[in-house]
């Protein structure tokens, strides 16, 4: 008669704390990596509504300026443009995700009459992480298009277009 033999409950728990060992290095890893990830999306996304403002001032320049908000940059599918729907970002962008955001992040423009104008001759834009796990740190440009950022791990709203210009340029 054979002898079945099997793993012995030694054997087992060894299996288990190398498997333990490699996720416990593993896992900070992912996370620095998606947050990393997360920041690029949000500069990329900051770009993306610079140039959207730009091309719609200077479609509406003369009536209506910089958009007010992130909303009439973008548009349904299929898109019809006009000063209310522009088509120049992509709706999931200019809805700001239904409120939840984009990649870990929440997003924002503001477009203001400087004194003495009648439109709209100037905006920031912001994009801020949702939490300390889902970004580094907080983004904002005007229109000048440059895009600035908070010192690292720095997660606050930047909440004026005078504000947003006194931060660090962010270098290529």
């Amino acid at each position: 008669m054979r002898k079945h033999r099997g793993f012995s409950l030694i054997e087992l728990l060894i299996v288990v704390a190398i498997i333990l060992v490699i996720a416990a290095i593993a896992i900070p890893n992912l996370v620095r990596a998606r947050m990393a990830a997360n920041d690029s999306s949000a500069a990329g996304s900051m770009h993306a509504i610079d140039a959207a403002e730009v091309g719609y001032f200077g479609t509406y320049e003369a009536t209506i300026g910089f958009a007010a908000t992130l909303s009439p940059l973008g548009g349904a599918s299929p898109c019809t443009p006009s000063s209310t729907t522009a088509c120049l970002i992509d709706n999931n962008l200019a809805t700001n995700g239904g409120g939840v955001g984009k990649s870990g992040y929440s997003f924002a423009a503001t477009g203001s009459a400087s004194s003495g104008s009648v439109v709209n001759n100037q905006f920031y834009a912001t994009a801020t992480p949702n939490s300390n796990m889902t970004g580094t740190r907080a983004y904002c440009s005007t229109d000048d298009m440059v895009i600035r950022l908070q010192p690292s791990g720095t997660i606050t709203l930047v909440a004026s277009y005078s504000a947003c210009q006194a931060l660090t340029a962010m270098s290529n």
